[in-house]
């Protein structure tokens, strides 16, 4: 193999580490009360930092700098990617690497006219947390529990949801909604440190790993503050972290689950209206879904609570809630709900996209179709159709087709009230000849996307049987 072509050197990289990654994770799941040690010579390893620079590179805030003023972007345009990574290991190696504050960036947070604080770290950190990831993910998934699908390779929201369908189905009728407040920003780091420990030995790594979360902030006003809690949001490593802190919660339940005994004993127990819950978590939101009576539920809210704790997080007062599925509830865009099916006698779990989702597309249309009238038509079907191509796919495996009908009919009234604003002297008739032949607005080939002909799928509930990348493969039989 010719190393020395960029292609070939990033393909046997690719390998070296999903290698190292797959005996990691066997380790792991093979010894549960084994710490990893000499971890930190991977992390320097050549084929992870450029594993890991790629994952960077290639993540769309590539062009988003730090507080150093230097994005992916940049460092890749100057062609000494070789040097840069080249001087990260040699700073790893000899212990000067350090950690440089994230700068702080205000989003807004879905659709709620609020703000999100992201903490955008430099160029460097991220590619060394990327390194980190590398290393730690293996190890941690083989702890994590089937319950936890947020920010975990081969898992989706769509899981999550199929999981409360499943349940939801078979009489599982409270709900505890549940809310973390300001999660990433209050992960008591000692706490988080302890969890870390357990499976890690590698003082050096931890070390690391310690120095990321006390790294401070650049705030948007230029002051400096302090870490002294949390996880930044918009750090690589800081899912992998919330989750490694919010699996303690993932093991009460489980245990909780576990003491209820086989399948038959739970059949029995349910007979003796006995109560059994079951959590289903993605990242910081989750629900307990509850077979008993609304008063168990209830006394789930004070049970996570002590859990959560020592972790120094804390419930929302205000946003954790108990409610009858009959009643329905939102969950990562999703609008959960039982209803009577339409002609027949039985109650059916349905998933539909939340009126808080359907706004937060709406907003997006509206914006893209009311800026600039100074541009061309086919850069507007681009950009929109992008949006509405994603939002489609992660609602399609549900109650979605009025939904998408909706959506349908609104992007098409707006693209075309956006065309009557361009060319305001020009007569209908005409517009409609030039850019909406067949009734769809269509310029250079490129039409505005279909939402209503997306066809509305069932997505099949998993369970357990959802591998993580290294999971090995069976050979065929015959």
């Amino acid at each position: 193999m010719n190393i020395d072509d960029p292609s070939d050197a990033l393909l046997w990289a690719e390998r070296r580490v999903l290698g190292i990654q797959t005996k990691l994770h066997q380790w792991a799941t093979d010894d549960t009360g084994r710490r990893f040690n000499d971890l930190f010579n991977l992390v320097c390893d050549p084929a992870f930092l450029l594993v890991a620079w790629e994952r960077v590179r290639t993540n769309r805030g590539a062009r988003t700098a730090g507080v150093d003023g230097i994005s992916a972007h940049a460092v890749r345009l100057s062609g000494r990617e070789d040097l840069f990574l080249d001087r990260l290991r040699r700073d790893l190696k000899t212990q000067t690497f350090i950690p440089l504050p994230v700068r702080e960036v205000m989003i807004p947070k879905g659709g709620s006219g609020k703000l999100r604080r992201l903490g955008i770290p430099p160029v460097g950190d991220r590619v060394v947390q990327a390194a980190l990831k590398l290393v730690l993910e293996p190890i941690f998934e083989a702890d994590f529990l089937p319950c936890s699908y947020g920010f975990r390779p081969k898992r989706r929201a769509q899981d999550a949801i199929a999981e409360i369908h499943f349940f939801g189905s078979r009489s599982y009728e409270w709900v505890l909604e549940a809310d973390i407040q300001a999660c990433f920003d209050e992960i008591a780091h000692p706490a988080l440190m302890d969890r870390v420990r357990a499976r890690i030995g590698d003082k050096r790594v931890l070390a690391l790993v310690k120095a990321f979360l006390k790294a401070g902030i650049m705030h948007t006003d230029g002051t400096e503050g302090a870490s002294i809690t949390g996880t930044p949001q918009g750090g690589i490593l800081s899912p992998l972290l919330a989750n490694i802190a919010l699996s303690e919660l993932d093991e009460h339940f489980a245990e909780t689950w576990q003491s209820y005994g086989s399948d038959y004993q739970r059949t029995a127990r349910r007979r003796r209206g006995l109560p059994m819950c079951r959590l289903i978590r993605y990242a910081d939101d989750w629900v307990v879904m509850v077979s008993g009576t609304r008063q168990h539920a209830e006394a789930l809210r004070a049970e996570a609570a002590a859990v959560l704790a020592p972790m120094g997080l804390r419930l929302s007062e205000a946003k954790t809630q108990v409610v009858h599925i009959d009643e329905g509830f939102d969950f990562l865009g999703w609008h959960i709900q039982r209803r009577r099916k339409r002609g027949t006698d039985r109650n059916v779990v349905y998933t539909y996209p939340s009126k808080k989702a359907l706004a937060s597309i709406v907003d997006k249309v509206r914006a893209i179709t009311g800026r600039s009238k100074h541009r061309h038509l086919s850069d507007l079907l681009r950009q929109l159709n992008a949006v509405l191509r994603g939002w489609c796919a992660y609602f399609r495996h549900g109650v979605s087709a009025a939904t998408f009908g909706y959506l349908d009919e609104y992007s098409w009234h707006r693209v075309t009230r956006w065309l009557r604003k361009r060319h305001p002297r020009v007569p209908w008739a005409s517009l409609f000849r030039r850019f909406l032949p067949g009734k769809r607005p269509t310029e250079d080939g490129i039409s505005l996307f279909q939402p209503q002909k997306v066809p509305v799928v069932r997505y099949r509930y998993r369970g357990r049987n959802i591998p993580t990348p290294w999971t090995p493969i069976p050979p065929a039989v015959g």
